[in-house]
């Protein structure tokens, strides 16, 4: 169906068109799909303060290099979502440490969704998270989330710790959670989707 590819800075001149078409695909889903009208701006590209030098990007792309699915790591060494406007939900400390990136804006292009479950494409994008955590050195991640994450991670067979309380927020019932990255999570998220052993990353066969 597609892979994901890891960008970071030192490629994104490779990926200049992607990234382009992945900040399209996040205003159409958080800006105009959701309504986040906090991040909109005068141009049709959903970039926010943590969209830096620092960020690592999980692009899915597929055969025709159609943006399938994404998400975004940032190190909580620097300025992160939890720590610079929730810190709230980890009580007022939230952990950093340099094996710990912050993850953020997950998605799956709205025509690979499917209704009333998750969709194989959401499948990959989970697991190309693992095994890109796994190749980068990353032990951990935290996420500020909706309050039905944690139950649907837990159910894919990863470790979850909430980090505090959940929080009403405009935007819908808010939680943070700190992640414990394993094979042993990636192998169960494979086998939740029927993906087999294959790898979700470009180049890792």
């Amino acid at each position: 169906m597609f892979k994901l590819h890891i960008v970071d800075w030192s490629n994104r001149r490779t990926y200049q068109d992607h990234l382009e078409r992945y900040f399209r695909i996040r205003h159409e889903i958080y800006v105009i799909g959701r309504k986040w009208q906090q991040i909109d701006r005068p141009v049709p590209l959903e970039i926010d303060a943590f969209d830096t030098r620092d960020a690592i990007y999980l692009l899915g792309i597929d055969g025709s290099g159609n943006i399938a699915g994404g998400s975004r790591l940032v190190p909580t060494t620097k300025p992160h979502l939890l720590s610079d406007v929730f810190p709230m939900l980890a009580r007022g400390a939230p952990p950093r440490d340099a094996d710990l990136y912050e993850w953020t804006r997950f998605f799956i292009a709205p025509s690979l969704r499917m209704t009333a479950r998750s969709s194989q494409a959401a499948g990959i994008v989970l697991c190309g998270l693992l095994e890109a955590c796994l190749r980068l050195g990353v032990g951990k991640l935290s996420v500020v989330c909706e309050d039905f994450w944690p139950a649907r991670l837990e159910q894919l067979g990863w470790s979850v710790t909430r980090l505090g309380e959940v929080l009403d927020h405009p935007d819908g019932r808010i939680v943070a959670l700190l992640i414990q990255i394993s094979s042993d999570a990636l192998q169960s998220t494979r086998v939740f989707y029927g993906l087999g052993d294959t790898s979700a990353l470009v180049g890792t066969e």
